[in-house]
Parts: structure tokens; C-alpha cells; sequence
């Protein structure tokens, strides 16, 4: 766990009310792991999965649901914000050889970090995005040059229609392992079509570091923190 002041470099929408935010002067962070972000005037840090890094610059992807993350937006470049950072576990790379990633909504936002590091490994994953519209898809051109990228959305108005479960089960490309993140009922019919995989997940925080128990889920073998023993979970140990 690092905590520090990081200058905000980057601040700007990209599509369905989710940004994009760049810090500067961040030391390495792990694909899988997460930060806490201090939004002024506000008690409680909010959490997010690490969206990206490199050279120093630590990327979080953020959707407004809230007076929180609405705050976040008016944030400019050049303002400093206390960030804690290397929270939580992250992904097992080595666990795959033909990886299969799949997300829904903002949870493609570790997922996005993890296909990068993957293709610095000179490995190409699939990477099945869902979304409820074409009007919320993002990150479409970078993944496109790094995965075999396959776009679901609900209505259908872009790519499969229906959601990225069902996706799945329709793909012709072989895996071997997967990885995924979004919300809690699409990774529960991902894990009951095949546990062979890891699961990250979301929870509310209260601390983000282990003390205060607020964000605990069963496991097969007890009650784990999301923020501590997780934020990722073997598919087959969680019971979601």
C-alpha cells in the first residue's frame, strides 16, 4: 500500500458518462489491484480498479453515479489529489496461455490494464466487452489492436446482441482461461458456464485496506474482504 499526493495529468470524458483520469508520479502498480482516491470535500475515498500503467502514469476509468464521481469531473489538470494505490491482490497472468477476458460495463477497466501487460507478453487475448448501448462502448480502438475484441451489447445496436455470458458461449476462438469484471449477476452465469477462471470484484468500502470488514463475501472456505484478500477470487472459491 502506497499513499501519496499525485498530479492529475489527464481528466476527460469518453462516452455513456464514464472518463477517463491520468495521475503522474505514481510508482508501479499490478494489473488486478486498485486505488483509493480522496475527492475534496467529501469523507470517504472511492475506489477503483487499476485502468492502466506505465512510465510513472497510473490510469483510472470512472463512471458518475453519484455526487462522488460527479465532483471527480470538475477536477482539473494539474490539481493534486491523495491517491492510495497497490490495494488488494491482483490477476495471475501465468495461469493463462490462450486467455479469454471478459467484461461488463466500467468493469472493463482492469481488464483493459490486463490485456495491455498480456501483449506486452507477445500474447493476443479475446476479450468479450459488454455494454447496454452502442452509445457506451469505449476503449474499442485501443483494444482492437491488442485482442481479438468481440463488442456485445444488450439492445444489440453494436455487435452481439445480448449479453457478454451468452457471448461467450457463442465464440469460435479456444481459451483456456479466463478473467473478468462487471457486475455481479453476469459473473455469477459466467461462473456456473465455467470456474475455470478468476473473478474480480466489486464491493463498497468503507477503508479499502482490511479494517473495517464492510466488504466482505462468502467464500468456500469463510468470509473474505474484498479489499484485502481480493479484489480477486479463483471462480471456484467465491460463492457469488
Amino acid at each position: 500500500m502506497i499513499q501519496k499526493e499525485l498530479t492529475v495529468s489527464l481528466n476527460r470524458p469518453l462516452a455513456g458518462g464514464i472518463y477517463e483520469m491520468r495521475f503522474s508520479g505514481a510508482d508501479y502498480c499490478a494489473p488486478g489491484s486498485f486505488v483509493e482516491v480522496t475527492v475534496p470535500g467529501f469523507y470517504l475515498n472511492r475506489p477503483f480498479g487499476v485502468g492502466n500503467y506505465a512510465d510513472g502514469e497510473l490510469t483510472i476509468f470512472y463512471k458518475v453515479v453519484g455526487s462522488g464521481t460527479d465532483k471527480m469531473t470538475e477536477v482539473k489538470v494539474g490539481e493534486k489529489l491523495k491517491v492510495i494505490y497497490n490495494l488488494g491482490n491482483g490477476f495471475r497472468l501465468e495461469r493463462a496461455t490462450k486467455p479469454l477476458l471478459v467484461s461488463g460495463g466500467i468493469g472493463i477497466a482492469p481488464l483493459y490494464y490486463l490485456a495491455r501487460c498480456y501483449a506486452k507478453m507477445g500474447i493476443r487475448p479475446t476479450f468479450v466487452a459488454g455494454f447496454r448501448n452502442a452509445s457506451e462502448v469505449i476503449l474499442e480502438k485501443e483494444l482492437g489492436e491488442i485482442c481479438d475484441l468481440v463488442i456485445a451489447t444488450d439492445d444489440g445496436s453494436k455487435g452481439f446482441h445480448g449479453n457478454p455470458v451468452a457471448c461467450v458461449k457463442s465464440l469460435e476462438q479456444p481459451w483456456d482461461y479466463y478473467y473478468s469484471c462487471g457486475p455481479m449477476v453476469m459473473m455469477h452465469f459466467l461462473k456456473a458456464h465455467s470456474e475455470k477462471g478468476e473473478l474480480s470484484l466489486e464491493a463498497r468500502m468503507g477503508c479499502g485496506f482490511g479494517a473495517c470488514m464492510g466488504c466482505s463475501v462468502v467464500t468456500k472456505s469463510g468470509y473474505a474482504r474484498v479489499c484485502k484478500e481480493g479484489p480477486v477470487f479463483d471462480a471456484s472459491e467465491v460463492e457469488i
